[in-house]
């Protein structure tokens, strides 16, 4: 019996081994060398201190800034067990809402920002969360239909809001996959370092 356990023990502690430890650093190590600040989160820094990551959407909600995709993130409810609560941009809790196109909570939800987003048309992003619900970017249209309250809010110019937003729309990446899009942190940082 002992003869029979013995190779499967070994090859369960060695495969543990390779595919559990020393793939995964090799991996790390690789990412590390070779593209660093991605395999570190993208973090962005402003004046010494970490303000974000440039891959995970979080909450602005002041005149002066400009507002990203809605988030449906969800934690655990402690005071409801079984339940759930809204945890907007809430990272450790990414995971899409499940509501499907004929849930009445989604039509509700969708319904209540169109209604808030004033005349239309107004681009889907702005009233729809993404899959994940901590999607960075937006769309060059919503960020369009902001730059008048922004502009407003600063006591700037609506061109000058205009030209530092074209300056942060990025293109399809390597130029042919996706949409255009704007980054929500960086556009705000760049507004905050506006003179």
């Amino acid at each position: 019996m002992v003869a029979m356990l013995r190779p499967a023990f070994a090859m369960v502690g060695s495969m543990t081994l390779l595919l559990g430890l020393l793939v995964p650093l090799a991996f790390t190590g690789f990412a590390q060398l070779v593209l660093p600040g991605p395999a570190n989160g993208s973090l962005v820094e402003a004046g010494g201190k970490l303000v974000g990551s440039r891959l995970l959407g979080q909450q602005f909600t002041g005149m002066r800034y400009f507002h990203p995709r809605p988030s449906v993130t969800t934690e655990a409810d402690p005071d409801q067990p079984g339940g759930t609560r809204a945890a907007p941009y809430n990272g450790a809790a990414s995971a899409a809402s499940q509501a499907g196109p004929t849930s009445a909570a989604l039509l509700q939800g969708v319904t209540a920002r169109v209604a808030e987003a004033g005349p239309a048309p107004v681009p889907a992003d702005a009233v729809t969360a993404s899959a994940s619900g901590l999607d960075p970017h937006i769309s060059p249209a919503n960020a369009a239909r902001q730059v008048a309250r922004v502009a407003a809010a600063r006591g700037l110019p609506e061109a000058r809001v205009r030209a530092l937003l074209a300056a942060h729309t990025e293109g399809p990446e390597w130029g042919i996959f996706g949409d255009p899009r704007v980054n929500v942190l960086e556009l705000n940082l760049a507004m905050d370092a506006l003179p």
